[in-house]
């Protein structure tokens, strides 16, 4: 079928995922894809990257066994890049977009095509429910689930139903994708946000349903982790840099927190060599210190606070909460100051994982 603009695409649904070194979860993520009950065809298009650790041939074999999934070649393994391959291989009027690092709750395909039709809007998605097996991955997912880790967006755990800045994932209306240009290739990290404003811009809606369920596996180290928030934090600056205030006040915290640490070292530096003293020490120190003193508390109390965990999850917290805080508001200072330039999510990259039971 033809989406050069002269020709509709069919009735039915393209699910749409890239994939890189995702061997540990790809088999759940397409098994969530494939158990999705619809009355309309269905496909998976997988658009994958070189990985290195198994995936691809993996992919293949999944492929071989059902007809209904698709390969796409992504060698760039930019997920922009790979995700308009596949949606532009695609063959159904409604995409969805799937992680592979993700799985889709039951019934999550047909509930959101009817939100789709009683919205009226062009995207729509739902909630980002985080999970964990190990002490790590489990503090790492109850911080996704709060709004203390990640600053608080409808699809990490809110219940209203509403219209929306943007989409966790998205099921969207292919002739509006046609119409917008689908995502900029151009835009590494944060390019759901970017087509979602330009969705906005062109007249549609976002739609927030909590009643859409996707389960997120969250990295398995610290290093992992540091390096894709690193990533995730340079891209939302190189927004900053090209839309400006269209970006939430809340992206502005963690370099906030970054930008109080470096003040707090340069005034201890310069109290202990004496050039700073009496009233002026005492106001910088206030000034600089008891906002590091409060956000110290407030990490103690989230990890204290946590019902449920083991004490490994609750000393993980304590050391998971700053990481993603700082390594975003680092990577986020970079972006804005000299933007993103090549900068890609590393933990991504030549991985080995261990496979989920």
């Amino acid at each position: 079928m033809s989406h050069d603009g002269t020709t509709a695409p069919d009735a039915g649904v393209s699910f749409v995922m890239p994939v890189l070194n995702e061997r540990a979860y790809l088999e759940h993520a397409v098994a969530s894809v494939l158990a999705q009950e619809l009355s309309v065809p269905a496909e998976l298009v997988l658009a994958l990257g070189p990985s290195s650790d198994g995936t691809t041939e993996l992919a293949h074999r999944l492929a071989a066994a059902d007809d209904r999934i698709r390969i796409v070649d992504n060698p760039a393994a930019h997920i922009p890049v790979g995700l308009n391959a596949a949606i532009r291989a695609s063959r159904y009027a409604t995409v969805i977009r799937v992680d592979a690092h993700s799985e889709l709750s039951p019934g999550y395909a047909a509930r959101a095509l009817a939100t789709l039709d009683r919205s009226g809007a062009a995207n729509v998605g739902g909630v980002m429910h985080a999970e964990g097996r190990s002490p790590f991955q489990r503090a790492v997912a109850r911080l996704y689930n709060s709004p203390v880790g990640l600053g608080g967006g409808a699809y990490h755990g809110s219940a209203v139903e509403s219209e929306a800045e943007s989409a966790y994932l998205g099921v969207m209306r292919r002739e509006v994708l046609d119409e917008v240009g689908l995502f900029d290739e151009s835009i590494r990290r944060g390019e759901d946000w970017e087509l979602n404003l330009r969705i906005r811009q062109a007249g549609h809606r976002v739609w927030f349903d909590p009643a859409l369920s996707v389960t997120y596996w969250p990295r398995e180290s610290w290093i992992r982790l540091a390096r894709q928030f690193h990533a995730t934090g340079a891209w939302r600056g190189e927004l900053v840099r090209r839309f400006g205030r269209s970006n939430g006040l809340r992206y502005f915290a963690p370099p906030a927190l970054v930008l109080l640490v470096v003040a707090a070292v340069v005034v201890g530096v310069l109290q202990l060599t004496g050039v700073l003293t009496g009233v002026a020490s005492l106001v910088a120190s206030a000034v600089v210190h008891l906002p590091l003193i409060a956000y110290a508390i407030l990490v103690c109390a989230v990890a204290l606070g946590a019902r449920g965990c083991t004490v490994r999850e609750r000393l993980w917290t304590l050391l998971v909460l700053p990481t993603m805080h700082l390594s975003w508001g680092l990577g986020f200072l970079r972006g804005v100051l000299r933007g993103a330039g090549d900068t890609v999510d590393a933990s991504r990259l030549g991985t080995r994982n261990t496979p989920l039971p």
